[in-house]
């Protein structure tokens, strides 16, 4: 299983920002494909940007473009996920995601790790 492990959360107002990050788990990140997704109290999970292995391409859910933008460090093996103006319809777990597949689906995701507990409030 390719488990990433997700960490950064916390508390922020709304308008603010913040950076979460997952790391890979027992391998590195290479040619996989990450994506990141979230799911609020309540809800299904959603996704919220996908890097596509295959191309290079980050695309974003229509609901967060804009404001995130996600990022890979191959050196450190390390997934970003920068939030800026957030909301508190953003609150949520956050989780990375990675797949072998080179242009994957937003349902080729399947494995999840514990996540990281993102919460927009005053």
């Amino acid at each position: 299983q390719l488990q990433m492990k997700e960490s950064g959360g916390g508390l922020v107002q709304p308008g603010g920002s913040l950076q979460i990050s997952c790391t890979p788990s027992g391998f590195k990140l290479g040619l996989y494909s990450i994506a990141w997704f979230r799911q609020a109290p309540g809800k299904e999970r959603e996704g919220v940007a996908l890097f596509t292995g295959g191309t290079g391409g980050i695309s974003y859910k229509d609901y967060v473009k804009g404001r995130f933008t996600m990022s890979l460090d191959n050196a450190t093996d390390t997934v970003y996920l920068q939030m800026d103006d957030l909301k508190p319809e953003a609150s949520a777990v956050y989780y990375c995601s990675a797949s072998r597949l080179l242009q994957p689906f937003w349902s080729d995701f399947d494995c999840w790790g514990q996540g990281t507990q993102v919460t927009v409030s005053s």
